[in-house]
């Protein structure tokens, strides 16, 4: 049995679209993957900045251009203005990449503010244009103690409202202050195979993406709205 537009009274057909392979582009993007880094601590010896710099030196290794962001002197969200030079420079960031890592300690059962708060400063839209919807993430934690996920489970919660492309795979690293030399370069371990694997992970994800982040992410509920806006707006009589 098939459906037909005359069962579905509530749908706008013109607005339905069908999604077949046809639809995605070719992969035309020859530039290195662009991966945004982010950590959640600001401590000297910070074990989840440890974690996003070998990751950085891992997806350079594997192809990418990266970009890490020091959150050191980023206002609290609202705590200022939006014209605040730190406050730009992640929005700048956050434009540039195609993929992100979020890497944060495990503090009090969840991810830091610190980390939340570089998150909290990326509106849905600047400008008309989403800036993180579409790309890629990784999410990552550290722990001063056992193994724990409750901080890369929250992270996950936050990539999806932001509208991206989270990963399957993910890393905790348990004890992390005895997983790192006295070089701040991290030890050989299943630990490290794992941010290893990670990054492998995000870096197909973002290859076999970055072309059609848009389609993936397009909607049929904001197409009619946008279709709505833009009758309402050439059928109006007075300006």
């Amino acid at each position: 049995m098939s459906a037909s537009f005359s069962d579905m009274p509530n749908l706008d057909n013109t607005q339905f679209h069908c999604p077949s392979v046809d639809d995605f582009a070719k992969q035309n993007a020859e530039h290195k993957p662009k991966i945004l880094l982010l950590y959640g601590s600001l401590r000297v010896r910070s074990f989840s900045r440890l974690v996003v710099e070998e990751s950085a030196r891992l997806l350079q290794a594997m192809g990418a251009e990266t970009r890490v962001f020091d959150p050191t002197g980023l206002p609290l969200p609202d705590g200022d203005d939006a014209t605040h030079a730190k406050v730009v420079e992640l929005r700048e960031l956050m434009m540039w990449s195609e993929g992100q890592v979020w890497c944060s300690p495990e503090r009090h059962g969840a991810m830091t503010g610190i980390l939340k708060s570089q998150i909290d400063w990326v509106p849905l839209n600047i400008g008309g244009v989403r800036p993180t919807q579409g790309k890629t993430l990784a999410v990552m934690q550290v722990s001063g103690g056992s193994q724990s996920f409750n901080a890369v489970n929250q992270m996950r919660i936050l990539g999806r409202w932001m509208r991206m492309l989270t990963i399957p795979n993910q890393s905790s690293v348990a004890k992390a202050f005895m997983e790192f030399d006295d070089n701040d370069r991290m030890k050989p371990s299943p630990y490290y195979n794992r941010i290893v694997d990670v990054l492998e992970e995000l870096m197909k994800f973002t290859v076999l993406t970055r072309d059609n982040s848009n389609y993936l992410v397009d909607r049929y509920s904001e197409r009619v709205e946008s279709a709505e806006q833009v009758s309402q707006r050439v059928n109006q009589r007075s300006i």
